[in-house]
């Protein structure tokens, strides 16, 4: 018999489903909208503009340039290959801007050297010319003498004092990258080759969706025109990063997903024998396309990591249809409406404890679990929806499964078994204390980690190449940077220098490498005329310069350029960063907003970050930005923040089944989730897998699908034989596609997969000991 309800159901599911692919599709209107920039997945900083465009600027390498180091064959031109690569990457398209060579305007540099002299000469120069000129000019005089000294752009007889020699040596760019006249290239020397640098900067961002790909591959056919004339490539930039975890994502969603549907298809067709019984797909369909459909209305898009995971989605959605049609293990007159009356309000309140569990990490901090707890919640609904209102109608009309015997055999005797084992009450007893004791030994060995490095796994070849590039060049850019405000140029100047002052021991130790800051480039306007004028004023004391007019220098042409020393224009931070010689320092400059100037100090080759504790101390406007750092801190904090609401999802839970199943049935059911969330942990600890974020995540996952079986154990709909089957078919769903998440190549989702199909394989084992409490 079918009720007048069940009638108008299905015709309400096409209509919301109609309505959701017309969401979809309005969704799509202009491509798929899915993302890879991992950067959306981690919470923004504090809403500082400031800082907002500082650590866009540090990203702004990561999203579109690209590094190239080309060597030649031995013997051959050493800059011909890297030409050819430059050449190949301007015809592609694919690069707004490729550099190889550098075309200087001598003549320019020449001139804005000699205007900037006092600006740009370095720091411990300028101390000594103003305080101790004496000594300035016996070095001088030594240079001067010296033939084998180096000589600078300009001719000595236009630079007496050597001041421009001086600031174009502090402005060359540190490193084993040097400039090479004949070539006009940037080249290092290591391993017995030299490297030529080739710089490019691609038209589309790296998180674009087919740019990346497409860069990838004209890589590939690069160096495999290069190898084939004997030279040698090796290019690192965040595009390639992007492609390549793209490429990696887009397969494991999709052999994860294709082995999860797979092995479903022959669990329902070895245990339901019925064609027909694949129709238990279509719940999963729509439960990925609600959740997706979720994700773009509330984030504008979906992330392919979302993706993955939700991919093991299917083995939870297809748990309603499990549930339903497993009945038929104990009901020989098994019909679609009936039955499903029978399993509803199983079906609704194991949906309901779902949902808290899911909801629960909607109230965390990060993108990440939040997007992911909208589209399984999302797709949850709408499998719940599509079970229960569509599936009966395509299942009715007398169709019925035909159960695979052995497997209700197989249930009666595992009840059998545990009933014969709770009968011996010691022996009982020992295994629970000796289960016991296992557990507090595996939680004990369990180890806390929070890495954001858990979210990446780029392919070793890839990293290779970025290590082998640093290694040559000796710049490898890091993360943590100084962030450097003050209320005027002149004074920021200032803080930058006091921040490189305690910055220069860690060089010298070898804890750092270098470092970018713009008192390196230009000094405050208020010092460059202060120099000036003390220099105007030394000209007017003969014995100071003796030593240079010893060696036949005229005193009257020093006098002349002591003098125009004070009518040199003042070089301004925007001035300084004009013309070639500033490129290194341009993206350090953040201009002035809102009445404050502010600029970045960077870092390249830190060993240790813990070396920059205590720096910034005592110095006004100086923050140090460790973005990385922040991030594995707020992980740590979202990780007990996650077990917080765990406990809040229990005692939600507990509400929900008291009110619906009694007190008696209450503890009964939480038992099981926390029993086997306990016992997921011990073996997490035994197997040496860290605890993280993204394993007590899915721990949190655990409690709803323990609850969920807990339930129908407990109800016994058709029996506890039928019931268990009902368990064993979604726990063999459910681990296939969890399951399956714990192979990922990516370490958080690896964990998050074996979290969870650890803690479905304990469910399933301590759900058959739950037994409905003996009427009085």
């Amino acid at each position: 018999m079918r009720f007048q309800t069940e009638r108008w159901l299905p015709r309400l599911f096409k209509l919301g489903l109609a309505l959701v692919l017309c969401a979809g599709a309005w969704q799509c209107r202009n491509g798929w909208p899915v993302s890879a920039n991992l950067m959306e997945l981690v919470p923004q900083a504090a809403a500082d503009a400031t800082r907002q465009l500082a650590e866009a600027r540090i990203q702004e390498p990561l999203s579109r340039q690209l590094i190239a180091l080309v060597a030649a064959p031995a013997g051959a031109d050493s800059a011909a290959p890297a030409r050819l690569l430059a050449e190949r990457w301007t015809r592609s398209g694919l690069f707004s801007s490729v550099q190889v060579e550098l075309n200087v305007d001598v003549a320019a540099l020449r001139a804005q050297l000699l205007a900037g002299r006092l600006a740009m000469l370095p720091a411990a120069d300028r101390e000594q010319l103003a305080s101790d000129p004496a000594t300035y000019a016996q070095r001088r005089a030594r240079e001067l003498s010296d033939p084998f000294s180096s000589s600078g752009l300009l001719p000595v007889d236009q630079d007496w004092l050597g001041l421009t020699r001086r600031a174009e040596q502090a402005l060359r760019p540190g490193g084993a990258v040097q400039y090479d006249m004949g070539t006009g290239t940037l080249q290092a020397e290591h391993g017995g080759k030299r490297w030529v640098l080739v710089r490019a900067e691609t038209r589309s961002d790296a998180f674009d969706t087919g740019s990346p790909q497409g860069i990838a591959q004209q890589i590939d056919q690069d160096r495999l025109a290069l190898n084939a004339s004997g030279a040698e490539l090796l290019v690192a930039g965040g595009p390639l990063y992007a492609a390549a975890g793209r490429a990696q994502a887009v397969a494991e969603s999709s052999w994860i997903g294709s082995g999860a549907m797979i092995g479903i298809i022959l669990v329902l067709l070895l245990t339901l024998r019925r064609v027909r019984a694949l129709l238990a797909f279509v719940p999963v369909a729509v439960g990925l396309l609600t959740g997706a459909v979720a994700c773009v209305a509330v984030f504008g898009s979906i992330h392919v990591l979302t993706l993955v995971i939700g991919a093991s989605l299917i083995g939870v959605a297809v748990d309603f249809p499990m549930h339903w049609l497993g009945k038929s293990y104990g009901m020989p007159d098994w019909q679609a409406w009936p039955a499903l009356r029978r399993v509803l309000p199983g079906l609704t309140i194991s949906l309901a404890a779902s949902l808290v569990g899911y909801i629960a990490l909607a109230f965390t901090p990060f993108p990440a679990l939040t997007q992911t707890a909208v589209f399984s919640a999302a797709g949850l609904l709408g499998a719940y929806a599509c079970t229960v209102c569509q599936l009966p109608a395509w299942m009715s009309n007398g169709w019925q499964p035909r159960p695979w015997p052995p497997l209700l055999r197989f249930a009666q005797a595992a009840l059998l078994a545990r009933e014969r084992l709770a009968a011996r009450r010691a022996v009982l007893g020992l295994g629970a204390l000796i289960l016991g004791a296992a557990t507090v030994a595996g939680i004990s060995r369990l180890v806390i980690q929070d890495d954001l490095r858990q979210w990446l796994s780029l392919p070793a070849p890839l990293l290779q190449q970025a290590r082998q590039i640093g290694e040559i060049t000796g710049f490898m850019p890091t993360s943590q940077f100084f962030l450097v405000r003050a209320p005027d140029t002149d004074e920021l100047l200032r803080r930058q220098a006091l921040v490189a002052q305690k910055l220069d021991p860690l060089v010298k130790r070898g804890d750092l490498a270098a470092y970018n800051s713009l008192s390196q480039l230009v000094s405050p306007a208020a010092d460059q005329r202060a120099l000036g004028q003390r220099l105007a004023a030394l000209a007017e004391q003969p014995d100071v310069w003796k030593p240079i007019t010893d060696l036949g220098i005229p005193f009257d042409a020093l006098r002349v350029e002591l003098q125009a020393m004070a009518t040199l224009p003042v070089v301004t931070i925007d001035g300084a960063l004009q013309g070639p010689q500033a490129e290194r320092w341009r993206t350090q400059w953040l201009g002035v907003h809102n009445g404050e100037a502010a600029g970045m100090i960077t870092l390249l080759g830190l060993r240790n970050t813990a070396v920059l504790e205590g720096i910034a101390q005592g110095l006004p406007g100086v923050d140090l930005v460790d973005r990385s750092g922040e991030l594995n801190r707020m992980f740590a904090a979202t990780r007990i923040e996650a077990a917080e609401l765990k406990l809040l999802s229990y005692a939600v839970a507990a509400a929900l089944l008291l009110l619906t199943l009694g007190r008696a049935a209450t503890w009964r059911i939480l038992a099981v989730p926390l029993a086997a969330t306990a016992c997921a942990l011990a073996a997490l600890g035994f197997l040496g897998q860290p605890l993280t974020l993204f394993s007590l995540f899915g721990l949190l996952l655990v409690s709803a699908i323990g609850v969920d079986y807990a339930i129908f154990m407990y109800e016994r709909v058709a029996g506890a034989a039928a019931s268990l089957v009902g368990i064993l078919l979604g726990a063999a769903t459910t681990l296939l596609s969890f399951g399956l998440l714990a192979i990922s190549h990516t370490p958080a989702i690896a964990n998050f997969g074996l979290a969870v199909a650890l803690g479905v394989g304990f469910s399933l084992l301590w759900a058959p000991w739950l037994r409905p409490p003996v009427a009085a």
